[in-house]
């Protein structure tokens, strides 16, 4: 089974222009991000895909390997799977370019969902992590996740889900950690299916595979991802950094 990480790393950003290569440290935020990948020995292979000369040369001036995008994309699921579409891969796993500080154990658990899986009924395979507080919750920003009893998802939404109409009854309440792992027919599947209209009426790509009737294992974590979305991020990377 060959196992590859590609990286989609887009210049521009509304919230943080350039983040990716803003200095941590002493090198950009995509380098560490691309090295910090490689130090997980968990892949054959390791990409940068984007779309931007700027950020393909930086990944080139450390003699890493990127992927130029040739096609203006909307997720991160197409620029990837763009890239990917001739490759000899089994399974891809994406990591985010703004998440330096990748969490191995977290990422060892989704390749082991594909390795685990003889029949190959799973076509992707996915992170969330518990929430408790209500403002986070409630947060749109947050996309919430609700599962089957094997843990498939059923439905991702920007919404609280479930709601709790009953409040004597335990109910839990996850986020969907952006992490994912694909089998390759399931990726490139993605890219030649259109956008579907739930997809588009919560801006969130997850759903599209759904609506397509793919199966997204997936897996709970306990640990919080470390992005850069805004310049506080970033200081707060270069604390933990240092």
């Amino acid at each position: 089974m060959r196992i590859i990480a590609m990286i989609p790393a887009r210049y521009s950003a509304s919230r943080f222009p350039g983040k990716l290569m803003k200095d941590l440290g002493g090198k950009s935020v995509i380098v560490r991000t691309y090295e910090s990948a490689l130090k997980t020995n968990l892949f054959d292979d390791v990409f940068v895909v984007t779309d931007s000369d700027v950020i393909f040369s930086e990944i080139a001036s450390i003699g890493g390997k990127a992927i130029m995008s040739k096609k203006e994309h909307d997720c991160g699921s197409d620029r990837i799977a763009e890239a990917v579409e001739n490759m000899d891969v089994d399974i891809v796993i994406n990591v985010q370019g703004d998440e330096p500080f990748i969490d191995t154990l977290s990422l060892s658990k989704l390749i082991d969902v594909f390795k685990n899986d003889k029949k190959k009924e799973i076509d992707l395979a996915s992170l969330k992590v518990l929430m408790t507080d209500k403002k986070e919750i409630e947060n749109p920003n947050n996309v919430k996740v609700i599962t089957d009893q094997n843990d498939f998802a059923l439905y991702f939404s920007r919404s609280v889900i479930p709601y709790q109409r009953d409040l004597d009854i335990n109910v839990k309440h996850f986020k969907h950690k952006g992490v994912y792992a694909f089998r390759k027919e399931a990726l490139t599947g993605f890219y030649n299916t259109p956008m579907t209209p739930l997809e588009m009426a919560e801006k969130i790509e997850a759903i599209r595979y759904l609506e397509v009737g793919k199966r997204i294992k997936m897996i709970e974590t306990s640990v919080e991802s470390i992005g850069i979305d805004t310049p506080e991020d970033l200081e707060k990377a270069l604390k933990l950094f240092n």
